[in-house]
């Protein structure tokens, strides 16, 4: 192709959730765009062994939304699924939402966007070139492409690039034994027979820790601090369920206060599991949702310890002065937010915080969209679709944005937020409620359409809608 030549609208980078949601939006309202996923195949971190090295997904894991809260609202996962399907599954999910609008045929597949750099002009009309280097059926580069575009629409993820202890543990460079992170986990025989310690308290190291209960001969999980422990059913339904009640909708504090009581009622002190009680409210951090973990924990088949000081040989010594003899060490220290498209000076990425109005816009950057870089208390898939609705909007010229020092005063109150109610962390930077995000979103699209407004039925123009699915083959 011609270098330079502008080639559609909008340039999609991934295939993953958010990546194929946008790109279902966009072909919906008849929007030109191009997608782009290094992979061969859609799915991002759902897709087991992703050829895209990117994915986090190990052999057991399983959602932890449930899957009436986590499906596309345009294309509702078939009845015959289980609560909480596996990654097999959702992968399948996705293959079938592709296929179902068209979509596969409208991803270059095994092409890496190597760059987007913004080109200057007038900021009405913004202009990205896109370098573009593809891979043939033997793994080999092709020469770089580049291609210009009006939007580019990042959906590439946030649980890619693994984050390990900052700084590393004293001792850990001189450790006798393995160290891995989480991200690199996939089967529990690389724990078998041995004496594992597991670092974090979130789902991931849960899930891992209760892996290696079985089968290690010894499990401890460090953590540094304490953490509600949700589980998946509470009296006999999905526990996020819960947030289809007038209750998700209700002050936080209400929320607080009734979760608390069902957790106490429902699984006592959690002190009495061994565990730190945490040291803020129940919607104050991220929860960790697992259904086995106290229960291997009250069997003695794991035991808990408080943070790693230092490594000393074959030891773990603990911040308490405890010492344990350990010979695999699992890192569940979460990921960092990464574009290595974008030049720092365009984005700048500080401890996972990235200056976005309503999560999506940068300000700065005309054209520039981010979609799925929210940490979620609810599930994602649902909100990407509607960040992508809006994207839509502002593509096509139904809506338009505020004035720039408006979305910098939007940002600084959300950050302003964000202090207040959850607890200081890396993962808190870019949190949302699920049912507030949603109306906030809606209320942002409504209030910038330009001339529109909701159609006959109340419904924005471009909004996910509801359509009959068939079960998927196999599933």
């Amino acid at each position: 192709m011609e270098e330079g030549r502008v080639n559609g609208r909008v340039c999609v980078i991934g295939a993953g959730a958010s990546g194929i949601a946008t790109a279902q939006v966009l072909a919906a309202r008849g929007l030109d765009f191009d997608c782009f996923e290094v992979g061969s195949q859609v799915g991002g971190v759902w897709r087991y062994g992703n050829d895209n090295g990117m994915s986090s997904a190990y052999r057991s894991l399983h959602i932890n939304t449930s899957r009436r809260q986590m499906e596309f609202r345009s294309f509702p996962m078939p009845s015959t699924l289980p609560d909480y399907p596996s990654h097999w599954q959702i992968a399948d999910y996705f293959d079938a939402f592709v296929d179902h609008f068209g979509l596969r045929e409208r991803i270059a597949f095994r092409t890496e966007v190597v760059k987007v750099e913004p080109l200057p002009g007038d900021d009405s009309r913004p202009s990205y070139e896109v370098t573009l280097r593809g891979r043939n059926e033997h793994d080999e580069p092709s020469e770089p492409e580049v291609r210009r575009y009006a939007h580019v629409v990042v959906a590439n993820g946030h649980h890619w690039d693994p984050r390990w202890p900052e700084p590393s543990y004293p001792g850990a460079d001189t450790f006798s034994g393995r160290q891995l992170h989480a991200h690199y986990y996939r089967t529990p025989d690389v724990l078998e027979g041995r004496r594992v310690l597991v670092l974090g308290i979130g789902n991931t190291a849960c899930d891992i820790a209760v892996e290696s209960s079985r089968v290690a001969e010894h499990t401890i999980l460090a953590t540094r601090r304490g953490a509600h422990i949700m589980p998946k059913f509470l009296f006999g339904r999905p526990t996020d369920h819960l947030t289809a009640t007038p209750l998700a909708r209700g002050p936080v504090l209400l929320q607080q206060l009734t979760m608390t009581a069902l957790l106490r009622l429902t699984q006592g002190r959690l002190a009495d599991y061994g565990l730190p009680e945490p040291d803020h409210a129940v919607l104050h951090a991220h929860p960790t949702v697992n259904d086995e973990l106290l229960g291997r924990l009250r069997h003695g088949d794991l035991e808990v310890r408080p943070n790693i000081d230092r490594f000393e040989g074959s030891e773990a010594v603990f911040a308490d002065g405890s010492r344990a003899r350990v010979d695999t060490v699992v890192y569940c220290t979460g990921y960092k937010v990464s574009f290595p498209f974008l030049d720092e000076t365009v984005v700048p990425v500080h401890d996972n915080r990235v200056d976005l109005y309503r999560r999506v816009v940068d300000p700065g950057h005309p054209g520039l969209y981010f979609v799925g870089l929210v940490q979620v208390l609810g599930a994602l898939m649902p909100l990407a679709e509607a960040q992508a609705g809006w994207v839509a909007d502002l593509v096509s010229g139904a809506a338009v944005l505020p004035p720039y020092d408006r979305m910098r005063h939007q940002i600084r109150e959300y950050d302003a937020r964000l202090r207040r109610r959850y607890v200081a962390s890396k993962r808190h930077t870019m949190q949302v409620d699920f049912h507030a995000y949603l109306a906030e979103i809606e209320r942002e699209r409504r209030a910038a359409r330009v001339g529109g407004g909701p159609d006959r039925r109340g419904r924005l123009l471009g909004a996910p809608a509801r359509t009959r699915t068939r079960p998927l083959a196999g599933l």
